[in-house]
């Protein structure tokens, strides 16, 4: 249930203008301290994850691994989708209330 609202949320904020994918938009956003949030693919290849990990924590951007590559971009109307940025705080508590409630 809560896996469903992660994904609508994602989607919401994709509308909103709060949200891109990419790796080298969302690295931009991350080193630009515009980056709320990092969500990679749980499929992610090793090296990308190593990649997003180390940026995320050099930047201080909390970074979740969450469901895989076609379903984040499914929820984004877009096709697979390995890496995600959210740059809105409200939308980062949204999903975040949701992933605590699913562990």
């Amino acid at each position: 249930m809560e896996n469903n609202k992660i994904l609508s949320y994602i989607g919401l904020a994709k509308r909103a203008g709060k949200c891109l994918s990419g790796e080298e938009k969302v690295l931009n956003k991350i080193r630009s301290n515009e980056a709320k949030l990092v969500i990679i693919a749980s499929d992610a290849s090793n090296n990308t994850f190593k990649k997003f990990k180390d940026k995320c924590s050099s930047y201080h951007v909390p970074l979740i691994q969450y469901n895989n590559r076609f379903q984040l971009g499914q929820s984004l109307g877009e096709a697979e989708r390995v890496v995600i940025a959210i740059t809105d705080d409200g939308f980062v508590k949204m999903i975040m209330s949701c992933m605590e409630k699913e562990m």
